[in-house]
């Protein structure tokens, strides 16, 4: 409410020469906010990085394609190793002492976002690798890119043929722009709705459960289960439209990283819905390189496993988030026996795919998808495996219906609030809409109806206040 205005003020009057400047100032002074001392390990990653492009751009320039370029993946793996280092000891250091056992622990931070900018650093640095783009030479263009401040911690996790060739182009951009300020402005009012109406009062459903699971009954358990999945994708996906649209009121556009996930048919589907910056960060750093469908069958379903448990390590430092994207991967390898793939591994669509509406198959397609996606968010809200295999044995052992937890005011205010999402959500996956694309092309009266309704359900039903736990982002832990 303070800071994102003093931004805008000054950036919008300030010099062009001076943008690029101010923005990385103000993203430095954003999370410093959170720890002063932390910032600098983005500083470090991001100096690593910026050398390590300029020395594969110099090799590049000399190699000139005509002698082997040894040197040049020597500075890539010595680049990619470097940061996985400074990631690998502050976030999973603890997780191996207690998997070997030792006893001891580190007494260390988790940096918020680091695993955010950390893939976004070497993204970068890959795509230069790879000749996709050419190395930044301007250290404060390069740091901008790696600290923006709408999308540092917790993503969309930006690549530098996006973001960074708009922050070389900053000084062009025309900032006032009526609709584009608009969109952005609409964007960030829906981001807070589904993070302070939905996400957070579904919270308190879910942690109360959570505290003591072995207290309630089946219904009260299932009713927890189907509630965290709503808390994390608005949470997740609140931040991210928070995240686009501010970008947007100051001239940037970045990836869309959620697209009616709970929509999907399939478990491949889900995944092209769901943390879109990711998975496909993941496609095209990890599963591609690794052979990808190039390499047989068999190969395939390796690559797939493997990105599959890599990315459910990425998300959190203990063995429940690696089983949960085993179970995704074990899952997405089950549906794979019923798809049918042409000859170099690509899957054959069906005509089905093509009609319009529901028919029951696809209707039956998208129940069993959703089930299975409950099921594996158990493991991933879980403290550990062997929380995740107790409450599961809870469900099957307790019977009968306890207290909602939640008063029946707060339950018809959370009603509320997943018909609005999936009225938006319906939207989007018949229209192709996003809520600003949406409202901006109705009636200037139903555009404003719709904007000042979620204003006022954010103020009025909005989780806050000096009697409220504040919830931070439950991706800013990753």
């Amino acid at each position: 409410m303070f800071f994102f205005p003093i931004v805008c003020a000054v950036y919008f009057v300030v010099p062009r020469k001076l943008r690029v400047l101010w923005l990385l100032v103000c993203s430095y002074a954003f999370y410093m906010a959170w720890n002063v001392k932390y910032a600098g390990l983005m500083a470090v990653s991001t100096l690593a990085t910026y050398v390590s492009g300029l020395a594969l751009d110099n090799a590049q320039n000399e190699l000139k394609r005509t002698v082997p370029d040894s040197s040049r993946k020597a500075i890539l793996a010595a680049c990619i190793v470097f940061n996985l280092a400074i990631l690998g000891v502050f976030k999973y250091g603890n997780m191996v002492l207690s998997t070997l056992h030792s006893g001891r622990t580190l007494d260390l931070l988790l940096p918020v976002g680091i695993s955010f900018y950390t893939f976004q650093a070497l993204g970068y640095i890959i795509d230069v690798y790879r000749g996709d783009i050419r190395a930044e030479h301007n250290l404060l263009r390069y740091a901008l890119f790696v600290s923006f401040f709408p999308q540092l911690v917790a993503g969309p996790i930006e690549r530098s043929r996006n973001l960074l060739t708009q922050v070389q182009t900053a000084h062009e951009t025309k900032l006032w722009n009526a609709d584009r300020v608009t969109r952005g402005a609409i964007l960030m009012v829906w981001g807070f709705f589904l993070k302070m109406v939905i996400s957070d009062r579904a919270a308190l459903l879910v942690d109360a459960v959570w505290e003591a699971p072995e207290s309630y009954g089946r219904v009260t358990l299932l009713l927890a289960t189907f509630a965290f999945t709503l808390q994390i994708y608005c949470d997740f996906g609140g931040y991210s439209a928070i995240a686009i649209g501010a970008a947007r009121i100051l001239g940037f556009d970045l990836m869309e990283n959620f697209n009616t996930p709970y929509l999907a048919t399939s478990i491949r589907d889900f995944w092209s819905r769901w943390h879109i910056s990711l998975s496909t960060w993941f496609r095209d750093y990890l599963y591609i390189p690794l052979g990808g469908n190039r390499k047989g069958e068999g190969r395939r379903r390796v690559n797939l496993l493997i990105t599959f448990l890599v990315s459910g390590l990425w998300h959190g430092a203990d063995w429940s988030f690696v089983l949960w994207g085993g179970i995704h991967g074990l899952g997405q390898l089950v549906e794979d026996l019923f798809t049918r793939r042409d000859r170099s591994g690509r899957v054959v669509q069906s005509k089905r795919t093509h009609r319009r509406g529901i028919d029951l198959v696809t209707f039956i397609r998208w129940g069993i998808t959703l089930l299975f996606v409950n099921f594996a968010w158990i493991f991933f809200r879980a403290p550990s495996i062997g929380a995740a295999v107790d409450f599961l044995k809870l469900f099957v052992r307790n019977g009968g219906v306890n207290d909602l937890v939640l008063p029946i005011e707060e339950l018809r205010i959370l009603a509320l609030g997943i018909a609005v999402l999936a009225i938006f959500d319906l939207i989007k996956r018949r229209k192709g809409q996003t809520p600003d694309d949406y409202l901006m092309t109705r009636r200037l009266s139903t555009e404003w109806g719709v904007i000042i309704f979620l204003i006022v359900c954010i103020f009025v039903f909005g989780e806050y206040g000096p009697t409220f736990d504040p919830k931070a982002f439950i991706y800013f832990q990753f």
